[in-house]
């Protein structure tokens, strides 16, 4: 059995055809399989990445929960504030008239009281006469002078 050379020649370019079609087989499955690993660690990465976000949306979600707190709470201290203020007032109100009460009753008590205020016949001022004039021999420089004069006056003790 004798081939030609024409039959050689098919019998090469169906061996060549076989083979490139088995390395395209080979490579186009290679390339679906690294594919398939590109796209399931594109996958892992896409949900890892999803898994931060709702990590980060959850500590969003506290933050504005606390600053709602601290808001309420500040809301809060200036009522308290507030009403503490209308007390503080309330009693510096009280305290006032109490003291107004307590100086009109001091009053009435010190028109009541002789001892508090000379009688009618005495006069306070010793340099006024009854009838309201000042002497004209008394002046005020000499009640604040010292009285070096006379030897009548209290002189310590010595031993």
């Amino acid at each position: 059995m004798v081939l030609d050379t024409t039959t050689w020649v098919w019998v090469i370019v169906a061996i060549v055809v076989v083979v490139l079609i088995v390395l395209l087989l080979v490579t186009g499955s290679r390339r679906r399989a690294i594919q398939q690993k590109r796209d399931e660690s594109h996958r892992e990465k896409a949900a890892e990445i999803r898994r931060n976000a709702g990590d980060v949306e959850l500590d969003a979600r506290e933050n504005e929960a606390r600053a709602s707190r601290a808001r309420a709470d500040a809301e809060q201290a200036q009522v308290d504030a507030s009403r503490l203020k209308q007390e503080a007032e309330q009693k510096a109100g009280d305290a006032r008239s109490l003291r107004e009460d307590v100086a009109e009753r001091t009053q009435k008590a010190d028109a009541l009281d002789p001892d508090t205020h000379p009688a009618p016949d005495t006069h306070p001022d010793p340099d006024t006469h009854p009838d309201g004039e000042v002497r004209a021999d008394a002046t005020r420089s000499e009640e604040l002078a010292p009285d070096t004069g006379r030897a009548d006056r209290e002189k310590p003790i010595s031993s």
